[in-house]
């Protein structure tokens, strides 16, 4: 008789549960991680609210740390027992899509987000780590669980905004919101060199991170046209890049130069 675990489903859209699954075993090329640490995405509200489709039954979750519990035959230069971090995006790193540097289409549009669409989640007590090779990165030990499972979505999906703005040393950017995923981003475009950094934001604790993590100007929306308000601190120049974190109406295009 298998061995079953716990894992968090859909259900159906608009409805979720914890059900009783059997530990999945890998394949040659996999492996499979014991979950210690997980997180609840955005994302996976949309999915329940029928925004993604999804299999009936399929467990959620996206963003998961843990400890190998199981190698496939194919997986080298990692133990069972170590503790490893698995990104949102786990692609083959093999298919033309991969080889020319669009990892999250691997395979196709969208391909290379395989939690919950194509396969299940890591909201479980174990789960599943497609490529394994590629996509296990070790957890160093002076980072607990907490603070390396912000790496697999925000952190990574805010540093791949700011890299997608292609900043050039000194230049100023606007990041539209700084929840998790912004402040990611602001912390990307100082570490990437921007001059000056626009923080666009209207709650007084997420403006205060902004400006711990490098934002230079805070522009609080509710007291104007968040655009104007660049443009006249700029004197009318703009910005050459805005990255937008989720939820911004995308109007900012009107003040990059």
């Amino acid at each position: 008789m298998a061995e079953t675990m716990c894992a968090f489903v859909m259900t159906k859209v608009g409805e979720t549960a914890v059900v009783e699954k059997p530990i999945p075993q890998p394949g040659p090329d996999e492996a499979v991680v014991r979950t210690t640490s997980a997180l609840v995405c955005t994302s996976d509200v949309h999915t329940v609210r029928g925004a993604l489709q999804t299999e009936p039954g399929r467990t959620l979750g996206h963003e998961a740390v843990g400890v190998i519990h199981r190698l496939g035959s194919n997986v080298t230069g990692f133990t069972e027992g170590q503790r490893v971090a698995v990104n949102a995006i786990t692609p083959c790193y093999r298919c033309s899509y991969c080889q020319r540097g669009f990892t999250s289409q691997c395979g196709g549009a969208l391909g290379g987000f395989k939690y919950t669409t194509s396969i299940d989640g890591n909201m479980a007590e174990y789960f599943i780590v497609p490529a394994a090779q590629a996509n296990l990165a070790p957890i160093p030990d002076d980072l607990t669980d907490g603070q390396a499972v912000y790496a697999c979505d925000m952190l990574s999906t805010g540093f791949v905004g700011a890299e997608h703005a292609y900043l050039q040393f000194g230049e100023t950017v606007a990041i539209f919101a700084q929840g998790p995923v912004g402040l990611a981003a602001t912390l990307a475009a100082r570490t990437l060199g921007a001059g000056q950094i626009f923080a666009v934001e209207s709650r007084p604790e997420r403006q205060a991170l902004a400006r711990r993590f490098g934002a230079d100007v805070i522009i609080d929306f509710t007291a104007g046209d968040p655009v104007a308000q660049i443009m006249e601190l700029t004197g009318g120049v703009g910005v050459d890049a805005a990255i937008e974190a989720f939820g911004f109406p995308a109007t900012f295009e009107a003040c990059v130069r």
